[in-house]
């Protein structure tokens, strides 16, 4: 027997009045529903229907559908997300459009492609830990965010050191922190609020910053036209050589919004990772079966047995690294929900019943923290990685189905290399007051640690390789 939408439960509460505490509070939000209604469930009072799921069998219903029964809610000229990223992202492009984009950018983040980028991501994070100093505290945040711009300005740009690479560095530092907090959240779900009163005012900043970037992108773009150089390896140089079955390639707007998609959704949420991720090797006394081995102790041992001059794709092949960084991708997601999907024509899952017209909201939050997948969710324990396989509908920190994150691979390998550079070379603890059990904050549309979480080093570490067979 199917349940119709009529009689799904849910909150009729208008968006005007819940989008404080989705915005302020989105955990609790979404917590508070689920214990309400159950997995699936409607909220506001349509039509259209907004309908959550976290039934991990009708989601996979919903990814292993036919991508023709969805599209994405059309973006005005207006709204944030296109002002930001541009009407031709990849995350805001449908049907014909969609495919062939996603056909082009995939090559680059695939293969042996991911060989020539783990160096880097290696190299640039030791650059970067270089000011570190034993018994200064740094905030994790701000440490990380460097990290991970360097690496898309290196790896995904192809920039060499210069003025060029210097003001964009600058400059996306400078856009993404002013998107980084609460309040900025409303200039994204009330355009109304995105008001130019000059350059002083929060949008008129955001407006001119925006511009030079775009300016400086632009010229990037145009300098690649004119100078070709087949042998380069970034993402934007083979992103420039990729042809469609027409054997166009991608336009001079398309790459700019192409590259500002991979520079937020890259950026911005592999910081965050990584902050979760430091914070919880050194939060957590214990973890394992024996309840013994602190999580970085057992992570060093690792990385030690594979020696100080290890490849890249060794290390980021590591069961135990690889569990951590699922489980932190788990407990506390940088996305809450997948991107919206809107029914073209009615569908039936797993029992469910939705018309034509619904939005589906995807959480991956609360599927993350079912009891029945993952018990005791509220504790951060990566041995559950290793003790079971789950699903792409159980697990989905990068989405699933037609509009799966493209950038996985790159993501992970990167968060694994970053981790476990970090832990090689440097004993670090957390500041006194950090010592505690956290919760995410809104961060633009993303759910980040608290952006003040600092860590202290207490000393510099040489890894040594040792004479251990491998497992």
């Amino acid at each position: 027997m199917s349940i119709s939408i009529s009689t799904l439960s849910g909150s009729k509460t208008p968006f005007w009045q819940r989008a404080p505490k989705l915005i302020l509070r989105p955990l609790e939000y979404f917590e508070d529903n689920y214990r309400r209604y159950g997995p699936v469930f409607q909220v506001g009072e349509g039509p259209p229907p907004s309908i959550y799921v976290a039934d991990p069998a009708v989601i996979q219903g919903i990814f292993q559908a036919d991508a023709a029964q969805f599209h994405v809610p059309p973006q005005s000229a207006g709204s944030g997300l296109t002002f930001l990223l541009g009407d031709r992202s990849l995350l805001l492009l449908d049907g014909d459009r969609h495919r062939r984009h996603r056909r082009l950018l995939m090559p680059p983040f695939h293969g042996d492609r991911m060989r020539a980028y783990g160096d880097v991501i290696c190299d640039l994070t030791a650059q970067a830990m270089a000011d570190w100093q034993p018994g200064t505290a740094f905030n994790v945040r701000a440490a990380m965010q460097d990290i991970t711009l360097r690496v898309i300005l290196k790896a995904v740009f192809g920039l060499e050191d210069g003025d060029r690479y210097d003001r964009l560095r600058q400059l996306l530092s400078t856009l993404l922190e002013g998107l980084g907090t609460p309040f900025s959240a409303f200039f994204i779900f009330f355009p109304g609020l995105q008001k130019d009163l000059g350059p002083i005012s929060p949008w008129g900043r955001f407006v001119r910053i925006k511009a030079e970037i775009d300016a400086l992108i632009y010229a990037e773009i145009e300098e690649r036209r004119r100078q070709p150089q087949p042998e380069r390896t970034d993402i934007l140089s083979l992103m420039m050589a990729a042809r469609d079955e027409q054997g166009q390639p991608l336009s001079d707007g398309e790459l700019h919004d192409e590259l500002m998609t991979l520079l937020v959704a890259g950026h911005e949420t592999t910081a965050s990772a990584l902050t979760w991720a430091l914070y919880w090797v050194h939060w957590l006394p214990e973890v394992g079966d024996s309840e013994t081995e602190r999580v970085a102790k057992r992570l060093r041992h690792d990385l030690d047995r594979l020696g100080p001059e290890a490849d890249p794709l060794a290390i980021a092949s590591l069961p135990y690294l690889t569990a951590l960084c699922q489980e932190t991708l788990r407990i506390y997601p940088v996305a809450p929900t997948t991107g919206i999907r809107i029914l073209s024509q009615p569908l039936t899952v797993a029992g469910y019943e939705f018309p034509a017209g619904a939005v589906l909201f995807l959480n991956i939050y609360l599927v993350h923290h079912r009891e029945d997948l993952y018990p005791e969710p509220d504790r951060f324990r990566p041995e559950r990685f290793l003790e079971r396989q789950y699903s792409p509908a159980e697990f989905l920190p990068f989405g699933g189905g037609h509009r799966s994150c493209i950038g996985m691979a790159f993501a992970l390998m990167e968060m694994k290399l970053v981790l476990a550079t970090v832990l090689r070379y440097w004993d670090l603890e957390l500041a006194p007051r950090d010592r505690r059990p956290l919760r995410p904050v809104r961060r633009g549309l993303t759910l980040a640690p608290p952006g003040n979480l600092k860590l202290v080093p207490i000393g510099q570490r040489v890894p040594q390789a040792q004479a251990l067979p491998l497992s």
